[in-house]
């Protein structure tokens, strides 16, 4: 088991930035691994400035992976006070992470 720090900067709609803590276990070099995070997002949603965690879990597994990110209920503040949702990733074929957050208000 594994302890991580996690950093990410976030443009588009949302411009801001993640920060948090991942614990991991397994073997990702053979496609074999699980994690959980949780991490404090804060910036400006569509004119609307302020910060929520997001709670993840992800597993690898044959070769396929499965990534569950949640906004955790009740975690909003500033201007995006009851924000619910999830954040999706998507993988370019270059292997650039993209993100999708669907949520509501």
């Amino acid at each position: 088991m594994s302890r991580y720090e996690l950093v990410k900067t976030f443009q588009g709609d949302f411009v801001g930035t993640g920060k948090g803590v991942m614990l991991w276990g397994g073997d990702p070099s053979i496609g074999e691994a699980g994690y959980v995070a949780i991490e404090l997002v804060t910036g400006v949603l569509n004119g609307r400035e302020g910060s929520f965690l997001l709670q993840q879990f992800g597993t690898m597994s044959s070769g396929s992976h499965d990534l569950r990110s949640e906004v955790v209920p009740g975690s909003g503040l500033g201007e995006v006070v009851g924000i619910s949702g999830t954040l999706n990733l998507v993988i370019a074929e270059d292997g650039t992470h993209f993100y999708e957050l669907n949520f509501e208000l």
